[in-house]
């Protein structure tokens, strides 16, 4: 090449290079950046900068911008960020809604930026995260046809079958399509203060007269508490981006590796503080998030909607160095019975787990399902069966422990004998059974306890007959309980199985059959 023709390169590289800088500096203004920051919140890149490793982002769409005639120098990115990057020192896809640029709104460049980041995730089998604030499809480009249906849904999300893990972050006002990312997710934080709805309360009034408020829609507690559609809430936005890094450690790249084992001290030691934290009484309560924390390598667990569901916990741990996932009974909440929301809660999680190729270990302590009108009402039959249908279809390996009760179909959908758990062992005072026996003496007995002279020491004889055979030794003695061991060797127990456990990663070809069960239900 001549040196001129070299000179003119460099120029226009320069050229290009100083055009990138101004792009990423300014984005769509430094006064709109001053009012995001006035608000406590961060910019797109400001969120992108504290999620990867240091110098690791590279951008994919520079020097994209809106398709309408003009709009390129005002409209940088097109209202979407976005690229690869690393984590920790293991790629990641990243990309979110640029608020500084026409609110963030869905068009058509914008939505083709983050469709072809999208593309390298999947096709390099690489996390996708997913940071959202957008006030929905920009008007009035997508009124008419011709916009309108080149916006089309998150289909290749749809279509995705967990074949890596996708990530959304709710870090404000989000409606429409990044509302939509998040019920596609396998983990969705929302930000405390920000909304996640389909439509904005401005909407809703206009079309339906009805007036509401942000956080009245889908505030935090909403989301957290009544519809179960976020995992963790995060204060703040940075405290959202460490639950993202956390929740990745536990994860595979994507559904055909396991996740990394981590070095573990190989102890079987027994540990006689199980002893205390479960009371030996069936009626008493107990934070079974504490007996969790007692059973992990580091004490430490992951724990997915907790709010929700809340007579079930449903946590990701590390055992033997392995990424596992508990579901564990929580008798701190309706003695651990099971509702529609903790059905689905566990729906989903038997999932995330079977398709990332996580082993899952089952705590039973479980009076049964709930009860009455309401959890009628509220389908506990359909949610219920879909539970365990889901646990039919799990292919990932299952340890189950009956630590207390474990009282009617509860007992078989939590895992117990004849649903396909690899091992199942029992505490000695476990009972298992068709119902809790001071349930049942109240229902068999009834006329007989009416006529007896003392009804309550009556009572109490009936109760303590029924629930000597109640005990794990017959179940044990026919092997449909495998093992009756001491509490205190539980957490060597599971050490022992879970670290020989064969796991077989599903293919692209091949997902498993629970990777494409809906992500939201």
């Amino acid at each position: 090449m001549s040196d001129s023709k070299s000179n003119d390169l460099k120029a226009k590289a320069a050229e290009f290079r100083t055009r990138a800088e101004v792009i990423r500096k300014e984005m769509g203004g430094n006064a709109r950046q001053a009012r995001i920051h006035a608000k406590g919140r961060l910019t797109i890149r400001e969120r992108i900068d504290r999620l990867l490793d240091p110098g690791s982002f590279s951008e994919i769409g520079t020097f994209a911008h809106s398709e309408w005639p003009g709009a390129g120098p005002s409209t940088p990115g097109d209202g979407k960020i976005g690229g690869i990057g690393r984590i920790g020192g293991r790629p990641v896809a990243v990309c979110g809604d640029d608020v500084t640029v026409l609110h963030g709104s869905s068009s058509v460049i914008g939505s083709k930026r983050m469709g072809r980041i999208y593309e390298q995730a999947l096709r390099d089998g690489t996390p996708y995260i997913y940071f959202g604030e957008t006030g929905g499809a920009r008007l009035p480009d997508t009124l008419g046809s011709t916009g309108f249906v080149k916006v089309s849904p998150d289909l290749h999300l749809g279509a995705r079958a967990r074949a890596i893990p996708v990530v959304t972050v709710i870090a404000g006002e989000s409606f429409g399509g990044s509302s939509f990312k998040s019920a596609f997710s396998d983990l969705v934080v929302q930000v405390r203060g920000t909304t996640l709805a389909v439509t904005s309360p401005r909407v809703i009034e206009i079309a339906t007269s009805e007036k509401v408020g942000f956080e009245e829609l889908g505030g935090v507690d909403v989301h957290d508490r009544i519809t179960g559609q976020l995992d963790r809430i995060a204060e703040n936005e940075d405290e959202a981006i460490g639950l993202v890094k956390e929740f990745l450690t536990y994860l595979p790249q994507n559904a055909g590796e396991e996740p990394a084992r981590m070095a573990w001290d190989g102890s079987l030691a027994r540990d006689e503080h199980l002893y205390d934290l479960v009371p030996l009484a069936r009626s008493r309560a107990y934070d079974v998030r504490r007996v969790i924390r007692r059973l992990t390598d580091d004490g430490k667990q992951f724990e997915l909607k907790p709010n929700f569901g809340r007579g079930l916990v449903t946590a990701l741990g590390r055992v033997a160095g392995r990424s596992v996932g508990f579901v564990a009974s929580q008798p701190m909440h309706g003695a651990g019975a099971l509702t529609p929301q903790a059905c689905d809660k566990a729906t989903s999680f038997l999932c995330l787990c079977d398709a990332f190729n996580i082993p899952l270990i089952f705590l039973q302590d479980v009076p049964g399902f709930m009860v009455g009108k309401q959890v009628e009402h509220e389908r506990i039959l359909s949610r219920a069966i879909m539970f365990f249908e889901a646990l039919a279809l799990c292919r990932v390996p299952r340890l189950t422990v009956v630590m207390r009760k474990a009282f009617g179909l509860a007992y078989f959908s939590l895992s117990g004998n004849a649903t396909g758990a690899a091992l199942i062992a029992a505490w000695p005072n476990a009972e298992i059974g068709f119902m809790d026996p001071a349930v049942g003496v109240n229902v068999v007995h009834a006329e007989r306890l009416k006529q007896a002279a003392d009804p309550e020491a009556e009572r109490a004889r009936l109760i303590e007959e029924w629930s000597h055979d109640t005990g794990p030794e017959g179940a044990a003695g026919s092997m449909d309980v495998d093992e009756i061991i001491d509490p205190a060797d539980t957490r060597a127990w599971l050490r022992t199985h879970v670290d020989r456990l064969r796991i077989e990663p599903g293919t692209r070809e091949h997902p498993k059959p629970l990777a494409y069960w809906p992500t939201c239900y």
